[in-house]
């Protein structure tokens, strides 16, 4: 499901504490013939498959990540953050929902230690419509890094709802987004996305492609679910910025 200039490098080995980091972090290069095979798999090259994943570790500790936190990674891939959060989480605490279902498995087999996975017990699903209803717990944490970068504004408010439905009253949702982006040279050119359909690899695509959404838009999307958004200030990975929503709880 999520897709971006991003692929992948060897297994974590342990775990580790979210307060420290993770205790061993993944080492190793991969071949050039196996990341040439899982390129397809990992949703683009291989260069900062690890930095991504740590990126995304990181932004969940500073948003109170403990080993009690319950976490939903939507479009988790290949377990790009998965093989991070998993060690640290307690048993039974990450769910991933991945509809393509070949890249979800080869992150199993390739990328994540079977012991981890025996012990610490994630759990998945393999539907395409953000819901959470088969993992029956309310989260405190919604990961979608990479998602919103190829959704449309239906599939957008489709994640909001899902949100609000599965989330306990403090939780927090962090996405990413790519800025709109227009100007004299026409393939350069990154409108706002109006389609209606999910654009890039996917489980019923092969053709790259990302979008981006107005952020007027997508504060009045929030807004209208009394939702908050804000951007962080943490610097752009792949062109991606990080916008965290929470809701707009009374005081």
């Amino acid at each position: 499901m999520r897709s971006e200039t991003e692929g992948v490098a060897g297994r974590p080995s342990a775990a580790g504490s979210p307060r420290s980091g993770p205790a061993h972090p993944p080492t190793g290069r991969l071949s050039q013939e196996r990341a040439t095979m899982t390129e397809s798999f990992t949703g683009g090259p291989l260069a900062s498959f690890d930095s991504a994943g740590r990126e995304q570790l990181s932004v969940l500790m500073d948003h109170g990540l403990t080993p009690a936190s319950r976490v939903v990674d939507l479009g988790c891939g290949a377990l790009r953050a998965g093989r991070w959060l998993i060690p640290v989480l307690d048993r039974g605490h990450y769910c991933g929902v991945e509809p393509n279902e070949a890249m979800l498995a080869r992150g199993l087999k390739d990328f994540i230690d079977p012991d981890i996975v025996k012990i610490k017990q994630p759990r998945f699903s393999t539907n395409d419509q953000f819901d959470l209803s088969e993992f029956g717990t309310r989260f405190t944490h919604m990961l979608m890094r990479s998602v919103w970068t190829h959704a449309s504004k239906r599939q957008i408010e489709s994640s909001l709802d899902s949100f609000l439905k599965w989330s306990t009253p403090d939780a927090v949702l962090l996405t990413s987004v790519l800025p709109m982006r227009t100007g004299w040279k026409p393939w350069r050119w990154r409108p706002d996305y109006n389609g209606q359909e999910w654009v890039g690899i996917s489980h019923e695509s092969d053709q790259p492609g990302m979008v981006a959404h107005r952020m007027r838009w997508i504060r009045s999307a929030c807004s209208t679910r009394r939702l908050r958004v804000c951007r962080l200030r943490r610097e752009p990975l792949n062109g991606q910025h990080w916008l965290r929503i929470t809701q707009d709880r009374p005081s």
